[in-house]
């Protein structure tokens, strides 16, 4: 893996690329790498849950021993939220001597060694317990603060550690979102060349041919994946790892994430904000990217008209969907100003055999909807979880939760 960690010094896209993680160490047995990993540091801080302290958590412990100064484990079985009261408690477990931060898990408590790391200047190393999202090596922490998804910008790990045989006993829902995670990389890549096409958005077609070809791999590594294969597995958290490095590569998240993490976002939001279930992100994002072909299939078919504007519709329609979180919603997309936009508006309907070319290049309906089953997952689930009517009300203002140019953009404008 360390090839991944490269700098690109000289790309078409005129900018340069860097990664600063020293060290990934997946395979068999990595986990026996995490001391010299940590040689040099003297007062670790050690982050876990219940769970992950469980499958990997107490063995790492025991390998670094003495260094080991402070630890903090997120009790129960409940999901951890990467919220203030979370970032509060690590922040408890700090002290002055605090030298590392190790964290032990996935998506969230990595979000939240990141992020904690980042604000006072530590460094922190992951050990990976589930190959189930892509932002181990990102250069951003995905949180939810003042009851809003945002990812500040923060320094990704010092090293990465995945041990297979940690990996491979991860929950099967947890193996199956990291595929998810990987397979959405098809809609947000097109909603990247769609972004550029349209807005002039900076693009690097080395991250995004790269992207591709993980996406890619991934696709045809599916049966092996749900089979808990250990070389299986092994490629899918060696490829979430390499998407991560690819954000970092370009400093936003911008090639691993698109309209089918805005819908994925929106599900997670509103579960949160009404106290109801919502799946695992990167399960989430799997379906999504089924109904995103089905987007991108309409918009074919169809011939564009801008959709009338209706200020107090929208206001209602905004605060029905947020709730306590409404007027951020608002204020962002009023500052933005997308929803006004004569210039944007005159493109779009002038140019579209331009975006019809872009927007063919993404899997159908019926190719995403393959890829999902081929894990073993089923569109059921995510009709069943939500519902019809909450899934049509995420396709209308997922796009309003964020400030990136996606798909959702061009069906919500003028394809509604």
């Amino acid at each position: 893996m360390s090839h991944l960690t490269h700098s690109i010094t000289a790309c078409s896209c005129g900018r340069p690329h860097h990664c600063p993680i020293r060290t990934v160490s997946i395979g068999e047995g990595a986990l026996l790498s995490l001391p010299a990993v940590c040689a040099g540091y003297s007062h670790i801080l050690l982050v876990a849950d219940t769970n992950t302290y469980a499958a990997c958590g107490e063995r790492a412990e025991a390998l670094l021993g003495e260094l080991v100064a402070s630890k903090h484990i997120f009790a129960g079985t409940d999901l951890v939220i990467p919220d203030e009261a979370s970032v509060e408690a690590i922040e408890g477990k700090l002290t002055d001597g605090t030298d590392l931060i190790v964290g032990v898990g996935s998506g969230v408590i990595n979000d939240l060694c990141k992020f904690v790391g980042h604000k006072h200047g530590l460094p922190y190393v992951i050990v990976a317990t589930a190959p189930s999202m892509d932002g181990y090596a990102s250069a951003g922490a995905a949180m939810i603060l003042n009851g809003m998804k945002v990812t500040p910008s923060a320094t990704p790990p010092m090293a990465i550690v995945a041990d297979t045989e940690v990996l491979r006993k991860a929950p099967m829902d947890m193996i199956r979102a990291g595929y998810g995670d990987i397979i959405g990389k098809f809609s947000c890549l097109n909603d990247w060349r769609l972004a550029a096409y349209i807005r002039g958005e900076y693009f690097c077609q080395t991250v995004y041919d790269m992207v591709m070809g993980t996406a890619k791999r991934v696709r045809s590594l599916a049966s092996g994946i749900a089979n808990r294969d250990g070389e299986a597995v092994t490629a899918l958290m060696e490829a979430l790892v390499e998407v991560g490095i690819a954000m970092a590569y370009v400093g936003t998240s911008r090639p691993a994430s698109g309209s089918e993490h805005h819908l994925s976002h929106f599900f997670e939001i509103t579960g949160i904000l009404n106290g109801t279930p919502y799946l695992p992100h990167g399960t989430d994002v799997a379906y999504s990217s089924v109904l995103t072909a089905r987007l991108r299939e309409e918009i074919l078919s169809r011939e564009p008209a801008r959709a009338v504007s209706d200020r107090p519709a929208y206001e209602a329609a905004i605060r029905k969907a947020y709730t306590a979180i409404a007027d951020s919603v608002i204020a962002q997309q009023e500052k933005l100003g997308w929803y006004h936009e004569d210039e944007i508006d005159e493109f779009v309907l002038t140019h579209t055999e331009g975006i019809r070319a872009i927007l063919s290049e993404a899997p159908t309906e019926a190719e995403a909807r393959e890829m999902v089953e081929a894990v073993g997952l089923s569109m059921e689930e995510l009709y069943a979880t939500y519902g019809e009517a909450h899934i049509e009300e995420a396709i209308r203002w997922a796009k309003d939760l964020k400030d990136r140019y996606s798909v959702l953009w061009v069906y919500g404008l003028y394809y509604r």
